[in-house]
């Protein structure tokens, strides 16, 4: 992605427009720090070694799961590594999402619907080239019964408790999220993940 901090003042979203993101499916979150500072620990020998507030990211991105139990979320795969997060998120059907469109797509992860769709609202390039987007969908659900308000809950969490051990910190205002097409790519992506902390001296986001 071409100057990945181009713009990352502006508000408006650049995330898919006809996407419901309350809808039933699996994603694929990456949240930076603001200027990429080393906030949440450093690697070791291969092995994310967690400060003091990448422990409590850990802790409120646990917390995510039982604050929000309306929604029939699922935890997938996650890493905190120094300066950025990566987790998979499933949002199940429930009573925010029930009577939405399924999307037509039928390569369901873990038997969720897990349609093709990307989108970038910052930090990352795709794993995947972006498709054609959807056709509109129905009038959205409750927009505090999504995956922006899940996010919301949990950046605030961290930042409240983190400005405590340094007033300084800070997340990047916008974060990425892909939507698993399926099972192929939802083994590929929790592969990824894994593998962040063996590879971090190549990875994109290492601050130098």
């Amino acid at each position: 992605m071409p100057d990945k901090f181009r713009n990352k003042y502006r508000i408006s979203s650049v995330r898919l427009q006809n996407w419901d993101y309350g809808r039933n499916g699996a994603y694929f979150v990456t949240i930076c720090t603001q200027g990429r500072e080393h906030y949440f620990g450093d690697v070791v020998d291969g092995k994310m070694q967690l400060s003091a507030i990448g422990e409590i990211a850990e802790t409120e991105w646990l917390k995510t799961f039982d604050l929000r139990p309306d929604m029939n979320l699922t935890m997938g795969e996650y890493i905190i590594m120094p300066n950025h997060f990566h987790a998979i998120i499933i949002i199940g059907k429930n009573q925010y999402n029930i009577d939405g469109d399924d999307g037509g797509n039928k390569n369901d992860v873990d038997g969720r619907d897990a349609g093709d769709r990307h989108a970038e609202t910052q930090c990352i390039a795709s794993l995947s080239p972006p498709p054609t987007p959807p056709p509109p969908t129905n009038q959205f659900g409750p927009q505090r019964k999504n995956l922006a308000s899940i996010i919301r809950g949990f950046k605030i969490g961290v930042t409240t408790r983190a400005r405590k051990i340094n007033p300084e910190f800070a997340w990047q205002s916008r974060y990425h999220e892909h939507i698993i097409r399926n099972n192929e790519s939802f083994k590929r992506i929790c592969n990824y993940i894994r593998s962040n902390p063996e590879k971090w001296k190549e990875d994109r986001y290492r601050k130098l």
